[in-house]
């Protein structure tokens, strides 16, 4: 418990570290989006409107101790401010609304893949010397693909050649969003490609960590020991070998969970997916701060909640950890 809470402890003081850095870079950096919102709009915003728009992006000339007691008022109102690109639209809603597709996705094609990399590692760690050695060459070779060449190579195989799936969109627009199996199953339907990209993008790597790190630990003196007193294969291999081999993976399960948040955005914008990497490709184009901003937010707390999850997760796997607590 103790380890648990100095963690918590520790957690806490980043995540204030993250705020508070989110708070600063966009005052410290040059110009203003007020600024850069009435030269966009060619005249149809009035001068004397500045005012009124700069107190709805939080830019004010209170001291900078007062802004940063405001901005945490905001915070805990999940007030984000108000997108440039996206005028007057919050910022909070354009991420509640890509979210969800985010979540969806990536989220589920990561479970996905670390699941059945994890799983064949395994195997292909107790195979080892037989014919599993023949895959790792293949596996290498994949693991070595960018990831934005593994989704325009499925595009052009799959969307375009073949024709089987859709070559970008999150459902058919010819079909009204509602909660039916028609609408379901179009979602489904452009979902699969992308899914499918970020699965066997990150597959091999899975694999080819779980597999090396399996073979270290059966080469362990106690798991020698483990054999030699006559225990089953399956209890040598999952209580011995893989529960202490996955330990590695979990950090890197963690991570990947955290960057979930984030969206897979090379692959988000190739396929022209609306979540959350979609949205940062378009706050970047568009120079679009305050939504940046806010993104920035989102994905430094999920990754910080995902490293918190991963050192719970080490508490249960790892009874060192417990001790040195």
């Amino acid at each position: 418990m103790r380890f648990l809470l100095r963690k918590l402890g520790l957690y806490v003081f980043i995540a204030w570290a993250a705020l508070t850095l989110n708070f600063l870079i966009p005052r410290l950096m040059p110009g203003d989006p007020v600024s850069i919102l009435i030269a966009r709009s060619e005249g149809q915003i009035e001068p004397e409107a500045r005012d009124a728009i700069a107190a709805q992006f939080g830019i004010t000339d209170d001291p900078l101790i007062v802004q940063y007691v405001g901005y945490l008022g905001d915070l805990a109102r999940l007030d984000l401010g108000v997108s440039l690109s996206q005028y007057p639209v919050p910022v909070i809603e354009i991420i509640s609304q890509s979210l969800p597709w985010t979540l969806a996705l990536v989220g589920v094609a990561t479970i996905v893949s670390f699941v059945l990399g994890t799983g064949l590692g395994v195997l292909l760690a107790w195979r080892r010397g037989t014919w599993s050695d023949h895959v790792l060459p293949a596996l290498t070779f994949l693991n070595a693909i960018p990831y934005f060449w593994m989704a325009l190579i499925l595009v052009l195989l799959l969307a375009v050649t073949v024709n089987i799936f859709p070559a970008g969109g999150g459902y058919d627009r010819a079909i009204f969003p509602e909660l039916s199996v028609q609408f379901v199953g179009s979602l489904i339907y452009h979902a699969a490609l992308p899914a499918l990209t970020i699965v066997i993008g990150s597959f091999a790597g899975w694999v080819l960590q779980m597999r090396n790190m399996t073979v270290t630990i059966l080469g362990e003196d106690y798991v020698s020991m483990a054999e030699a007193k006559g225990l089953p294969n399956q209890m040598v291999l999952f209580s011995y070998a893989a529960r202490n081999a996955i330990l590695p993976s979990v950090t890197g399960f963690a991570l990947a969970l955290g960057a979930v948040v984030g969206g897979s955005m090379l692959t988000e914008v190739i396929f022209n997916y609306p979540g959350l990497g979609y949205a940062l490709f378009q706050a970047v184009t568009a120079q679009d701060f305050p939504l940046m901003q806010g993104l920035f937010l989102i994905i430094s707390l999920a990754v910080i909640v995902a490293n918190l999850v991963a050192d719970i997760a080490y508490v249960f796997l790892d009874p060192r950890t417990r001790e040195r607590a």
